[in-house]
């Protein structure tokens, strides 16, 4: 057995020492072009076919703004906040969508249009009619302005069915994800607990805060 002012003891207590060290460096995002550090809020890329999100600074990502050819597109970072967006219970319904929130995107290979719902596995895609989703286009000329594969229709309808008000956006895809990512992390149990639905609020709280003011009214 070494005793403490063995070389093996002082090398276990060196080792001892760069492992706290090690544990208590913050963790650093990088992005994933070139390598470089990231702040916590960054741009973002997505390869369209995986649907895979991509780190990315700011210099390479604008390098993927007007490529649309590109392997990768940038994510904008516009949030439009729709009060005056126009869709029936019927049309919900019309949907299949089983719960009362979720995103939508149109491929821009396909230019058919995606539909999500966040839940305690992910993120669920659910078959979408394109004529159920033609007729809410038609009420909501907003949704025609949507870039493919990168904005989404951000569709909060939890407690409508009690009074609540509805709430509609046009996000960067990377909020939906984001959205995912929180509802995934928070969830517990079978409805999901008080904090999930904390967290929830205050994200839709924090997108409205950042949002402009657009319209989904066709009259408008």
């Amino acid at each position: 057995m070494s005793s403490p002012s063995s070389p093996t003891a002082q090398k276990d207590g060196a080792f001892a020492a760069l492992r706290q060290f090690v544990r208590k460096r913050p963790a650093v995002e990088c992005c994933e072009m070139c390598s470089s550090e990231l702040p916590s809020e960054h741009q973002h890329l997505i390869d369209p076919a995986a649907r895979k999100l991509v780190c990315a600074c700011d210099a390479c990502a604008v390098l993927f703004s007007s490529q649309s050819s590109a392997k990768y597109k940038r994510v904008p970072r516009r949030i439009r906040f729709l009060p005056q967006f126009r869709m029936t219970d019927a049309q919900w319904d019309g949907l299949m969508i089983p719960i009362e929130m979720s995103f939508f995107f149109k491929g821009g290979a396909s230019g058919k249009v995606a539909a999500f719902y966040p839940g305690p596995a992910g993120a669920t895609e659910s078959l979408l009619s394109l004529e159920a989703w033609r007729d809410i286009e038609r009420e909501n000329p907003a949704l025609l302005e949507m870039e493919p594969d990168v904005e989404a229709l951000l569709a909060n309808r939890v407690g409508a069915a009690r009074g609540v008000t509805a709430q509609y956006y046009v996000v960067p895809i990377d909020e939906c994800y984001k959205l995912v990512g929180l509802i995934r992390l928070h969830w517990h149990g079978l409805s999901g607990g008080t904090e999930v639905w904390r967290e929830v609020a205050t994200f839709f709280s924090s997108l409205k805060a950042r949002a402009e003011t657009g319209s989904g009214d066709s009259h408008a």
